[in-house]
């Protein structure tokens, strides 16, 4: 069925969303724009398919875009259907918005995100989240895989994020470039308490409740996508890294431009190499399977701090 626009395909309790313009073929979006008054549209856009307003955004890493799978009266909406969006093109992020109910709290869930190293530069990868912030959502989940630089880490272990280190800054690149709209927040925001207290003091319960191996530690971001080399690997132990991923900074940066309290943690996919003799290779297919091995109890981890959050 198509409908001032939208087509609206409905399976079961998951509505599939599809854009169309005036002509009828599918809208496409001006690389360069990235305003207020663009994603408002696209914020607009959402509301209109969706009749309630998500508390929550949550951003699924890579092997964990099965958490959206646990959402109640699920509204799935393409990226390639929703105007000025990125489309995500890594294997294990599906590419989709999905609203619904998590533990009885309405939440978006990003079911996959975009990483600068797909070609886009960092204010796209984090456009979903000004867009959340527009939707009502004020807080972020973000989650991610990443490589355990922390000897004390291990595999299917979860680091809950206290801090960050922002090494694509280092070299100049920041979401925040550009002209500043205040509207969104304000020209240099701080970024000494990005990562909320009190919900890394409630997760770590909330840890412990459901048998989750549990840490908490400085995360950095590289912009990939090759793995890092062991010389960088050791600089950055130096620096104070705890693990280390290609997303999620970005993203974390800009929710707290826009004022929302961010909630982060990252699963340990794989023990990062520091041996010049090691012969082992990282891989992508790793990161998935640990995801898929974590699944379960992530889903459960995550549903318990949506609650809490719901709760305040």
């Amino acid at each position: 069925m198509t409908t001032n626009g939208v087509k609206v395909n409905g399976h079961g309790n998951t509505q599939n969303i599809e854009y169309f313009g005036d002509n009828g073929q599918h809208k496409t979006e001006d690389d360069n724009r990235s305003t207020y008054e663009s994603l408002v549209q696209t914020a607009d856009f959402l509301k209109r398919l969706v009749p309630f307003k998500p508390e929550i955004g949550i951003i699924c890493g890579s092997g964990m875009g099965s958490l959206a799978d646990a959402l109640r009266d699920k509204i799935e909406v393409p990226y390639e259907r929703i105007p000025h969006f990125p489309r995500s093109t890594v294997k294990g992020h599906a590419g989709a918005l999905v609203f619904g109910y998590l533990a009885d709290v309405p939440v978006v869930c990003m079911k996959g995100r975009f990483h600068y190293y797909e070609g886009y530069p960092l204010w796209k990868c984090s456009l979903p989240v000004r867009v959340m912030k527009l939707l009502g959502a004020s807080h972020l989940i973000a989650t991610n895989a990443a490589g355990g630089l922390n000897p004390n880490y291990r595999v299917g272990d979860v680091m809950l994020v206290k801090d960050h280190i922002n090494l694509m800054g280092f070299a100049g690149n920041n979401p925040l470039q550009g002209p500043n709209d205040e509207r969104f927040g304000p020209r240099f925001p701080p970024m000494n308490q990005a990562y909320d207290r009190d919900l890394i003091t409630a997760a770590k319960k909330v840890a412990q409740e459901v048998g989750l191996p549990i840490h908490e530690g400085v995360y950095t971001c590289l912009g990939g996508p090759n793995f890092e080399t062991v010389s960088e690997l050791r600089m950055l132990k130096m620096l104070g890294a705890d693990t280390v991923g290609m997303s999620t900074v970005h993203e974390v940066i800009t929710a707290r431009h826009c004022d929302m309290t961010v909630f982060a943690f990252s699963l340990i996919t794989n023990e990062c190499i520091t041996d010049y003799d090691c012969q082992e290779n990282p891989n992508h297919e790793e990161v998935i399977d640990v995801g898929k091995m974590r699944e379960e109890v992530l889903k459960n981890f995550v549903q318990r701090v949506v609650k809490h959050i719901g709760g305040k």
